[in-house]
């Protein structure tokens, strides 16, 4: 069941891959551990799709949700870097339209930070909506924040890929999409795609949306979402278009797989993402490939918004465009959602469980794929569990402090 390769020093990672499908519910996945942007694990196993029995393959790929938000969040790392994109500028500058409804001083920076009080859209979107790039951004250009800009953070979980990528789109003349394309994942030769070709689509996974197991432990995200429609979690799903939901608008159809939405459409498996951060966890240059420079690493690396947030309803931390290690296992039963790494790390997790992330001190790259989803809205016991024997086998003993020492 299980192909790919993994150096002896890393034997936990395999062991705990193992272990996710005799005992934590894995379907299929895939993951991958680079050092120096070499892959030191590139396992992959299982069943792709459950209705005909495919097996995962080396290439097989699916929907990564929220990491996605990391691929888009570099996007605007390179174009600052290249002196293309102020991030302390207003968004007006690149995107005049977007200064209404009291828009006018935020600022590229707080959207990666997620503090523009944008986390809604609060017009009816109709169906097929998100396919709809245009109708996204006039949507967003009259919106009004929710809260002061700049006063709070909550996670903008479905706007965050408009709003960023929009600036990108300004800034560098190029879709969101294509600018990744060309710029990161062309050079970088990534199986990743926002807005997937046609061809690809038959080596796709199918996700299966979270189904409930004893034991397991209902977001406080999530069941807002199911049981108060005018909550911004209850907004976030019942106002996508239907692309939070299974069917032909939902995001496991061929158009929502074609389409830009560059916080939760993303197309890609853990060598995808893996390779992706593998260039930021090696100084932004990896190879002949230069993606970002060193204020741009600095400013992945550190936390610029932290607390409550607005959003996911519990303690989280943001750099410019990326999660820092969580945790709230200590919290309240419902409010427990963490996602734990190393103090350096950077990344983000994708909605079911997925992850991509950087550790520069350890020169290391992570990324973490499946078919089949977990609760919550950060990473479950499948995805820690990698995670925690990464960090094992890098020789790191505690993650008592929120995050691994």
């Amino acid at each position: 069941m299980i192909g790919g390769s993994c150096a002896e020093e890393f034997s936990r990672v395999r062991q705990e891959f193992e272990r996710n499908f005799a005992d934590r519910g894995e379907v299929g996945a895939s993951v991958c551990v680079m050092i120096d942007g070499e892959p030191v694990v590139d396992l992959w196993g299982g069943v792709a799709d459950r209705e005909t029995g495919r097996p995962w393959e080396k290439d097989t790929a699916s929907v990564v949700f929220s990491c996605t938000k990391g691929a888009t969040a570099l996007c605007a790392h390179v174009l600052a870097s290249r002196g293309q994109l102020d991030l302390a500028a207003p968004v007006t500058r690149y995107w005049p339209e977007f200064g209404q409804s009291g828009k006018e001083d935020i600022t590229v920076g707080m959207l990666l930070n997620h503090q523009s009080g944008l986390p809604v859209i609060s017009a009816p979107l109709p169906d097929s909506a998100f396919f709809d790039w245009e109708r996204m951004i006039a949507a967003l250009e009259v919106e009004k924040p929710l809260w002061e800009p700049g006063s709070r953070h909550g996670y903008h979980a479905l706007t965050f890929g408009w709003l960023v990528g929009e600036v990108v789109h300004r800034a560098s003349g190029k879709s969101l999409g294509e600018f990744f394309r060309d710029e990161v994942a062309g050079p970088l030769g990534l199986d990743f795609w926002i807005g997937c070709p046609e061809e690809v689509e038959p080596r796709l996974a199918p996700m299966i949306f979270p189904e409930p197991r004893e034991g397991d432990e209902p977001s406080l995200f999530m069941t807002m979402a199911a049981t108060e429609p005018e909550s911004i979690p209850g907004r976030i799903f019942a106002n996508s278009g239907g692309y939070m939901l299974p069917g032909p608008t939902g995001f496991d159809s061929r158009n929502a797989h074609a389409a830009e939405i560059g916080a939760a459409g993303g197309i890609s498996n853990a060598r995808g993402l893996a390779g992706m951060y593998a260039p930021l966890a090696c100084g932004g240059r990896l190879g002949g490939v230069e993606l970002v420079d060193r204020r741009a690493l600095a400013r992945m690396s550190t936390t610029m918004s932290a607390g409550h947030d607005a959003t996911l309803l519990i303690g989280s931390r943001f750099s410019a465009g990326y999660f820092r290690s969580i945790d709230n296992r200590h919290r309240p039963y419902g409010l427990r959602d963490s996602v734990i790494l190393s103090p350096d790390a950077f990344g983000h997790p994708g909605f079911g469980g997925s992850i991509g992330f950087a550790s520069p001190a350890n020169r290391m790259s992570f990324g973490y794929t499946m078919n089949n989803m977990g609760p919550g809205t950060l990473l479950n016991d499948r995805g820690q569990s990698l995670v925690d024997a990464v960090y094992r086998s890098l020789g790191y003993t505690d993650d008592s402090t929120e995050v691994w020492c």
